[in-house]
């Protein structure tokens, strides 16, 4: 079993910057692709970012590219989120999760174990 916590979100105006950060524990956290959701009030939840176990490959959705990197420390057994130049359509709660391969995918059914989930609010 995989526990995931997430820490870093807040309120941020639009065109600041924010870290996310996401602890794992559990098993071996380089054999598990790692991925960024966020839900908005009435929307789908949507992969924001992922990367690959070793860290080698990463996805952004195209609305982040550019802003947001995504990264790891297997070593800490953590990944990250740095957003940059935030807009207020960035607001949301930002879920980490767990899928239980080395490879990056942008389904939410595809991860098994999730965070509790972070508030962003971005203010204008």
């Amino acid at each position: 079993q995989v526990q995931l916590v997430e820490s870093g979100g807040g309120l941020v105006q639009a065109g600041g910057s924010l870290r996310l950060s996401c602890a794992a524990s559990g098993r071996t956290f380089s054999n598990y692709a790692m991925g960024w959701f966020r839900q908005a009030p009435g929307k789908e939840r949507e992969c924001v970012a992922a990367i690959s176990g070793g860290g080698g490959r990463t996805y952004y959705t195209d609305s982040v590219k550019g802003r947001f990197t995504i990264s790891r420390d297997n070593a800490k057994n953590t990944v990250y989120l740095q957003m940059n130049s935030l807009q207020v359509e960035d607001t949301a709660v930002y879920y980490c999760a767990a899928r239980p391969t080395v490879l990056i995918n942008t389904n939410a059914y595809e991860y098994r174990h999730w965070g509790q989930g972070t508030q962003v609010t971005v203010s204008s």
